[in-house]
């Protein structure tokens, strides 16, 4: 992170934690921050304090509920989950399946909500998680209706694979995105995992703009997409409307 100011070097330690590294010593976190460690204790002290950060008894440092109550309050997120709560579980309780709900930031998808069954598929995914554009089903959606500055942004860098079935062709991609606004929906099949199918549909605001995309994921074995289509996109439908009718405080904000 660039900056030395005090909030970027903040903002950094923050930053150092992962899914990977939710637990992090004092030197861990000097180190992933590249800051000094007395720069380290003194602004860790200070989270601490706050309740940004929490120290466990063998010293290591993880994040605080003070955060996650301030994050809970971002707009994108918190209005667009009360909207489809109910239309995230009645699509579950038909379904026993992944549901997911997500936006996009960027060229990155980030879940915002997920309910997943006991026995179902695993996935990758977690709530406040980010993922490729390009690879899940929630990514295509809303890929396919990004601005073409942001398609072409990512069409222009190297695709990474996450299976041997993830599309990495820039042409290819674009036929599929093409498929996805004509459709109405867009499936990801095994480009994640290949024991994984995924179909999303969008979810639109106010002004007729795609702002988030919900989906079902099951497993990929006797997996009907055409079957399971008309469920997913009757939840958005449903969130579609919810959101419509709970007026401008929940209205998601442009993305960049």
């Amino acid at each position: 992170m660039g900056g030395h100011s005090v909030t970027s070097k903040v903002l950094a330690l923050l930053d150092a934690f992962t899914p990977e590294a939710p637990e992090l010593t004092l030197s861990e976190l000097a180190r992933r921050a590249a800051v000094s460690l007395p720069t380290a204790h003194r602004r860790a002290r200070e989270l601490v304090d706050w309740g940004a950060l929490e120290r466990g008894t063998d010293g290591r440092f993880h994040i605080g509920l003070r955060l996650w109550e301030v994050a809970s309050l971002a707009p994108r997120g918190l209005g667009l989950r009360e909207a489809a709560m109910p239309f995230l579980e009645d699509l579950y309780e038909v379904s026993h399946e992944n549901v997911q709900l997500a936006v996009r930031e960027g060229v990155e998808v980030v879940f915002v909500e997920r309910i997943a069954g006991r026995s179902a598929v695993p996935v990758l995914t977690r709530v406040g998680g980010r993922f490729a554009l390009h690879a899940t089903g929630v990514g295509l959606v809303l890929l396919a209706h990004a601005p073409v500055a942001i398609q072409d942004e990512l069409l222009a860098a190297p695709l990474p694979g996450f299976s041997p079935k993830t599309i990495t062709d820039p042409v290819r991609l674009r036929e599929v995105l093409a498929c996805v606004r004509r459709n109405g929906y867009a499936v990801s099949d095994g480009q994640v995992t290949t024991d994984a199918l995924s179909v999303a549909a969008p979810i639109l605001d106010a002004t007729g703009a795609v702002t988030a995309a919900v989906s079902l994921v099951v497993r990929a074995d006797n997996a009907q997409p055409t079957a399971l289509a008309p469920l997913v996109m009757a939840a958005a439908r449903g969130i579609t409307r919810q959101c419509r009718l709970s007026g401008p405080t929940r209205r998601l904000p442009a993305m960049p």
